[in-house]
C-alpha cells in the first residue's frame, strides 16, 4: 500500500490535506485508495491517485440521484484493482456548485465539488447581460465558494473609459465580488487572476463563447482545451468543452473547466440571492413591516431607495425575479409553502381586481 507521505506528495497539488486524510481513514483500513475525480463521462471517471490516473466505474455510488452521483472535484475511495474497478464512495463535500435540472421535478444537478473559487467568465464581445451575471453569482455564493467575475476579451474594448464603465456596471451588480478584466489573447490581466486562483480549487463557469477554454489554456500554460471562434452575429460559441475537467495549474491550485451553460436555473439558492443583492437585504431591514414584499407597502425602505435613485429599478426587478424563481423551485418539494404561494397569488389578484374596479368607478 502507498505510504501516507507518498500520498501527500502526489495528491497535495490536487488539494489533499490533513482534513481529507482524516476523512479517508475509515476506508484506508479496507485497502481502498484515495483520489480526486478529474473527469466524469458516461458513468465512468478518471481518478488521480498517488499511483497515477485510474479509470473507474461510478455505478456503485447512487446513480439515480443527480445530487449524489460522483462529479468532478470529488475526493473518492476507489478500489485498488478489479475489472471493472469501482469508486466505492466519495468523501463529504466541503462545497458544491448546484443548478436545477431541466426536468419537471424539483431536482438539483451538481456541477463541481469542493470548490474554493467560482470564476464567472463574461465576454465583452457582446452586450453585458447583468441579470445573467447575478444569476451565476447567486449559485456561486450558494455553493460556498468565493465568486470572481472575469470580463474576458477585454482587447475588444480599446477605450479605457468605456471599459471602466463596464467594470463599474458589473461591480454594482456584484457587491463583495472581485471583478477582473482579462485578455487571454494578449495576456493582459492574467497575473491578477493567477494570484487569485493560485491556491485551492477554482471552477470556471459561463456561457458558450465566453472565452472559458481560451482562459483555461492561458492559466494552464498549454493548449489543453479546444477553442473555437464565437459567432460574429451574437458572440455565442459551440460547446468546445463537453465534460468537466480538473486541471492542475503551474502556479498552484487546480482548475475545473466546465461546458458552456445555456441554462443556469436556481436550486434552493435563497441565501445566494440574498448575498448578490445585499444592499436590498440591508434596506429591507428598515422597512416598516418585517414581511414587506417591496411592492406597494407603506414605509418600504426599498421602494424609497428606488424613488430617490439610490437603488436602480433593474436591480429590484432582477431581485424579485430570482427570488420568485427560487421560491417556486423550493415550493415544488414543500406542500405547505406551495399552499402559501397560491394564497399570496390569490390575495394579490384580488387586490389588483379591486384596484381596477375602483378606477372604473372613478371613470364612470
Amino acid at each position: 500500500m502507498t505510504s501516507s507521505s507518498a500520498v501527500f506528495t502526489a495528491l497535495a497539488p490536487y488539494g489533499w490535506d490533513d482534513a481529507w486524510a482524516d476523512a479517508f481513514t475509515p476506508y484506508e483500513s479496507e485497502g481502498l485508495l484515495p483520489g480526486r475525480v478529474v473527469r466524469v463521462d458516461r458513468g465512468q471517471c478518471d481518478v488521480v491517485t498517488a499511483g497515477g490516473v485510474l479509470r473507474a466505474d461510478t455505478a456503485f455510488v447512487t446513480p439515480h440521484d443527480p445530487m449524489r452521483v460522483v462529479c468532478t472535484g470529488d475526493w473518492v475511495a476507489v478500489e485498488p484493482g478489479g475489472n471493472p474497478r469501482y469508486v466505492r464512495t466519495y468523501l463529504p463535500r466541503r462545497t458544491a456548485f448546484v443548478r436545477s435540472t431541466s426536468s419537471k421535478r424539483s431536482e438539483g444537478q451538481i456541477l463541481a465539488a469542493n470548490v474554493d473559487h467560482a470564476v464567472v467568465a463574461v465576454s465583452l464581445a457582446v452586450e453585458l447581460d447583468l441579470g445573467r451575471v447575478e444569476r451565476f453569482l447567486a449559485l456561486a455564493w450558494e455553493s460556498g465558494a468565493q465568486p470572481v467575475v472575469v470580463l474576458t476579451k477585454a482587447d475588444l474594448v480599446p477605450d479605457p473609459v468605456v471599459l471602466a464603465h463596464l467594470v463599474q456596471d458589473v461591480e454594482t451588480s456584484a457587491p463583495g465580488v472581485p471583478v477582473l478584466t482579462v485578455s487571454a489573447l494578449h495576456g493582459d490581466g492574467l497575473d491578477a487572476l493567477v494570484s487569485l486562483v493560485g491556491s485551492g480549487t477554482s471552477v470556471l463557469l459561463g456561457q458558450s463563447g465566453a472565452g472559458k477554454s481560451t482562459l483555461a489554456n492561458a492559466l494552464v500554460g498549454d493548449d489543453v482545451m479546444d477553442v473555437q471562434a464565437a459567432r460574429d452575429v451574437d458572440g455565442k460559441g459551440r460547446h468546445t468543452t463537453t465534460t468537466r475537467n480538473l486541471l492542475p495549474l503551474p502556479s498552484g491550485g487546480v482548475l475545473i473547466d466546465t461546458p458552456g451553460l445555456r441554462g443556469v436555473g436556481l436550486f434552493d439558492a435563497g441565501s445566494g440571492v440574498g448575498q448578490v443583492f445585499s444592499e436590498i437585504e440591508e434596506l429591507a431591514e428598515q422597512c416598516r413591516f418585517h414581511d414587506c414584499a417591496h411592492e406597494r407597502e407603506p414605509g418600504c425602505a426599498v421602494l424609497a431607495a428606488v424613488d430617490s435613485g439610490d437603488l436602480p429599478v433593474r436591480r429590484l426587478d432582477s431581485y424579485r425575479k430570482l427570488m420568485r424563481e427560487n421560491q417556486w423551485i423550493v415550493a415544488k418539494t414543500d406542500a405547505r409553502l406551495r399552499s402559501e404561494i397560491r394564497k399570496d397569488w390569490k390575495r394579490k389578484g384580488a387586490e389588483g381586481k379591486a384596484a381596477m374596479e375602483a378606477k372604473r368607478g372613478r371613470w364612470n
